[in-house]
C-alpha cells in the first residue's frame, strides 16, 4: 500500500458520523468497512483486516477502550480513537494502551482524512529503509516488529517499539520528550511528557541493555540509546 489507498474499518455507533466518514473517506481512495457497535467490531476486525480502525470511545456492548485492548493483544493494525467533545477520555491511557492518534467530535472530514493518511504513512516505513538494527544481545527488526534479546523475543506494544526504533535509529542523540513525542506519536502532544516516561520505563524492565549500549535519561533534557 502506497499510503494513499487502504482498508479503514469505522467503529462508531452515530450512524451519521459514520456515513460522513466512510464517504470522505472512499472519495479519497480508501476502502471502508462500518460496524456500529464493539461487538461488531471485533468480529469485523478479524473478517475485514483494516489496515487502519477508526475507533469510538463509547459503544455498545464493548466500550472503544476494551476494543482497543483486544486488538493489541494480537496486532499493530493501527488505530485512531474517535472521542467526543467534553467526554471523559484519559488521552495519555489510550496511548499507553496502544493508539496511535486520537481525533476530538466534532471534526472536520478533510482533517480525519489526514490524520488517517499521517499515521498510514508512518506504519508504513519505506521498504527500502526497513533495516534491522543489531547491537550486542540485542535485534530490532522493523520489518516484523520484532525485538529479540539475550537470544529471547520480547514482546511489546507498536509504541514501545517504534519508541526503541527511533532512538535506536538514532544513536548517541539526545532527545527532549517534546521532540520523542513528536517524531514517535506523530503529532504535537502538548503539556504531558508522562507519554515518553511510561514507555521509557517499560522498555528499561524489558530490556536492561547490553555490554556496549544502554537506554540513557539525560537529566533535564531528555533520553538517548547510548552506543560506546
Amino acid at each position: 500500500m502506497d499510503g494513499a489507498v487502504g482498508k479503514v474499518l469505522i467503529i462508531d455507533d452515530d450512524e451519521n458520523i459514520s456515513e460522513v466518514i466512510k464517504m470522505y473517506l472512499e472519495s479519497s481512495g480508501y476502502d471502508t468497512c462500518v460496524c456500529h457497535d464493539g461487538r461488531d467490531g471485533e468480529k469485523a476486525f478479524e473478517d475485514y483486516k483494516p489496515d487502519l480502525v477508526l475507533l469510538d470511545i463509547m459503544l455498545p456492548h464493548i466500550d472503544g477502550i476494551d476494543v482497543l485492548k483486544w486488538i493489541r493483544k494480537s496486532s499493530s493494525t493501527p488505530v485512531i480513537m474517535l472521542t467526543a467533545k467534553g467526554e471523559t477520555f484519559d488521552k495519555v491511557l489510550g496511548l499507553e494502551l496502544g493508539a496511535d492518534d486520537y481525533i476530538v467530535k466534532p471534526f472536520e472530514p478533510k482533517e480525519l482524512v489526514a490524520r488517517v493518511k499521517a499515521v498510514l504513512r508512518r506504519y508504513n516505513l519505506d521498504t527500502a529503509n526497513k533495516e534491522t538494527l543489531k547491537f550486542d544481545q540485542l535485534i530490532i527488526d522493523v520489518n516484523s516488529y520484532t525485538v529479540v534479546y539475550k537470544e529471547e523475543e520480547i514482546k511489546m506494544p507498536p509504541k514501545e517499539f517504534e519508541l526503541l526504533h527511533y532512538l535506536a535509529c538514532n544513536k548517541n542523540r539526545v532527545f527532549t520528550r517534546e521532540q520523542l513525542l513528536c517524531e514517535v506519536w506523530g503529532y504535537d502532544y502538548p503539556g504531558d511528557s508522562r507519554t515518553v516516561d511510561v514507555h521509557v520505563k517499560r522498555l528499561r524492565e524489558k530490556l536492561q541493555g547490553g555490554s556496549n549500549w544502554q537506554i540513557e535519561t539525560v537529566w533535564g533534557v531528555g533520553y538517548k540509546f547510548e552506543v560506546k
